[in-house]
Order: structure tokens, then C-alpha cells, then sequence
């Protein structure tokens, strides 16, 4: 919840001008990328318990932080380093979703994760508004540690910890770098064509909004309640579908229908005039592009590297999409302001079509 609520904070509580909050804000993204290579790092060198507990407990005490400072630079540090150390988690969660799941329901416990995000994604920002409005931004920034210490806790009761060997790890795998991910194309391939699929993708929260309200003329409760849509049609939907498309064994066409899906939605809004019902047509269609494309994706990030390569790989997919939440409102926005949202949705078309391109390649090399 902290995180949509920060450049508020930092405008109106703080009186900080819309730029500094800007720049400010983009530490945050550069300390998710910079985060989630340490945690593949760590990940492939220690147990991912350890680093998913160490995560939850550092970044909520450095969270505390922002009740006290002032000074833009200072914030900017906490911003970066509360980013860098959340971030770290999400190479060692991978790791453990592989080892605690088989082939079979890998699928299907991407899924469940992902339901949790989308739940959180959901419940958080009505949460934080509550809190912001009626208590204040220092009791939002107060109890959001608290949920991280909260996690921490059922992480420390729950999780089952296995003893960990490094030596193994270090002489058997990684001194071999023919199993780096570096060395590994065409899953250098499906990291790009991921990322590009992400700025696509992250429209949704980047310019669409605007869209919405600028051309549209939408007021901000229905451009809020088309976003909320787009997390219930998750919880409702991609569990029950990820249980029969689980097993399936071409993961690759359903990444491949998720990524065409884009074009349908940019040409749903290129052609809808405005209208409510295209822009609830284009939600679904969008939706349908993320349910059908990413448990997939992540399954094959899971699914490519030995064990003791298993940060890294999943480092690399969580830097993708890091590099997307960067890259999809600068050329987005820059796009519509430049050129107008039409031409903003042709680019996105012809981008998206050329994405699908990629994957149709990946699905018919016999390496991957």
C-alpha cells in the first residue's frame, strides 16, 4: 500500500514539488532492479528461506524511516534501499515455489501466488487510503511494516527450512558456466520478448488511466473501478483455468495466445470512441492477455535452470518486468503527449504483434 501512496506523501504532507516526488519515486525502480539481482545472487548461494525472512524484516524497518526524514536526498535513500531490500525476496519466493511444487501443479502454484498479489493488489490500496485519510500517512507507513514483520512471522512458523550445503552448490554448478543464464540464448530471448511484453502490458497502470480521463472524460471512481475490475477478473478466473490448462505440455502457445490478446485490447480502445462498454471489453481482453500469458511465463522461468541456478534465472525474469514498470509510462506517456493516444495505440499494436513474432520463434526451436 506504501507504494502508491508515497509521491502523495511527499507532495502533500511534505510539500515536496510534482517533480522532486518524480525523481524521488524513480529510486524506487532502480532499487527493484538492482534488488532482485542481489536476491538471484543470494538465492543460488544461500537457502531462500533465509533471504525471504532477512527481506521481510529489513525492508519493514527501513519503511519506518520515512516517518522521521525530510530531506529529499535522505528519502531518496530509504526509497532506494527499502526497494532494493523488498525486492530481494522475489528471486528466493521463486526458488522455493519450484522446490515445494512439482511439474505437474507448477503452473497451477503460480497461480496461487499470483492470486495473493492480486488479493493484496486489491485490498492494500483501499486499506492505505483509509489509513491516510482518517489516522495519517505515519500510521500508513507504521502498520505496512507491520505486515511485513506479520509475514515474517508466519514465514518463520510455517515454511519448512532444509539444512544448506554451499559447498555443493559452488562446486558443482556454479563454477560451470555453461549453466549461467548468460550463457543460455533463448532464454535471453524470453527475457527481452518478457520485458517488452511488460511495457505493453503495464498501459493498464501507466496511460491508460490518462486516457481515460483526459479523452474520455471518465471521472476518477469508474477509472477505479475499471483497474479493480481488472484484479477481481484475475481471482476469479485464473485459478479455475490455470487447474485445467495446468498439465497441458506446450506452455508456449498459451504465452503466445496471452501476447495477442495486446493488439486486440490497443485496437479495442483505437476504435471504441470512449465508450464505457469498449473500455470494458478492452479490460477483459487485457485481463485475458495476463492470465493466459504470465503463469505461463514464470512457469517456464521456473522450469529452464538446474536447482542451483534458480536466483539467477528468476532474477533475470524479475528484472524484466522491473525494467518494464520503468520503461512503460516514460514511452507510453511520451508517446500520447507527443503524438496522441492513437498514434500511442498503434505503436503498442505493431510492438505487441512483433512480441507474439518472438514467442511463435521460441515455441518452434527444439532447444526450448
Amino acid at each position: 500500500m506504501v507504494l502508491l501512496f508515497t509521491s502523495l506523501y511527499l507532495t502533500q504532507k511534505l510539500h515536496f514539488s510534482i517533480a522532486s516526488a518524480g525523481f524521488i519515486m524513480s529510486f524506487y525502480g532502480i532499487g527493484s532492479v538492482l534488488g532482485s539481482y542481489a536476491g538471484g545472487w543470494l538465492t543460488d548461494r544461500r537457502d531462500h528461506f533465509s533471504i525471504m525472512f532477512g527481506s521481510l524484516v529489513i525492508s519493514g524497518s527501513i519503511l519506518l524511516l520515512l516517518i522521521t526524514a525530510r530531506n529529499p536526498v535522505l528519502i531518496a535513500v530509504i526509497v532506494f534501499s527499502y526497494a532494493f531490500f523488498a525486492d530481494i525476496f522475489r528471486p528466493a519466493n521463486a526458488a522455493a515455489i519450484a522446490q515445494y511444487s512439482s511439474p505437474e501443479n507448477r503452473t497451477r502454484s503460480v497461480s496461487l501466488v499470483r492470486l495473493a498479489i492480486n488479493l493484496g493488489f486489491s485490498v492494500g490500496p483501499a486499506v492505505g487510503g483509509f489509513i491516510a485519510l482518517y489516522l495519517g500517512y505515519t500510521w500508513l507507513f507504521i502498520l505496512d511494516a507491520a505486515t511485513s514483520f506479520g509475514a515474517a512471522l508466519l514465514l518463520f512458523a510455517y515454511l519448512p527450512r532444509e539444512p544448506f550445503n554451499p559447498k555443493k552448490h559452488e562446486n558443482l554448478v556454479l563454477k560451470d558456466r555453461s549453466t549461467s543464464a548468460y550463457q543460455d540464448k533463448p532464454y535471453l530471448i524470453f527475457i527481452l520478448l518478457v520485458a517488452l511484453y511488460g511495457v505493453c502490458f503495464f498501459q493498464l497502470f501507466a496511460s491508460i488511466p490518462q486516457y481515460f480521463s483526459t479523452v474520455c472524460h471518465y471521472s476518477e471512481a469508474k477509472i477505479g473501478l475499471l483497474l479493480a475490475l481488472n484484479g477481481f477478473l484475475v481471482v476469479l478466473v485464473e485459478m479455475p483455468l490455470m487447474a485445467f490448462l495446468g498439465n497441458k505440455k506446450n506452455i508456449f502457445l498459451y504465452i503466445l495466445a496471452g501476447v495477442l490478446c495486446l493488439p486486440l485490447a490497443f485496437g479495442i480502445l483505437l476504435f471504441g470512441q470512449g465508450l464505457l462498454i469498449w473500455a470494458l471489453v478492452y479490460t477483459a481482453v487485457i485481463t485475458l492477455s495476463e492470465i493466459l500469458a504470465m503463469p505461463f511465463m514464470m512457469n517456464f522461468a521456473l522450469s529452464r535452470p538446474k536447482p542451483e541456478r534458480q536466483g539467477q534465472f528468476s532474477a533475470l525474469y524479475s528484472i524484466a518486468y522491473g525494467l518494464a514498470n520503468i520503461a512503460a509510462p516514460l514511452l507510453g506517456l511520451s508517446l500520447a503527449g507527443r503524438f496522441g493516444f492513437d498514434a500511442m495505440f498503434g505503436v503498442f499494436i505493431g510492438l505487441s504483434g512483433l512480441i507474439g513474432l518472438g514467442f511463435w520463434w521460441l515455441k518452434n526451436e527444439h532447444s526450448v
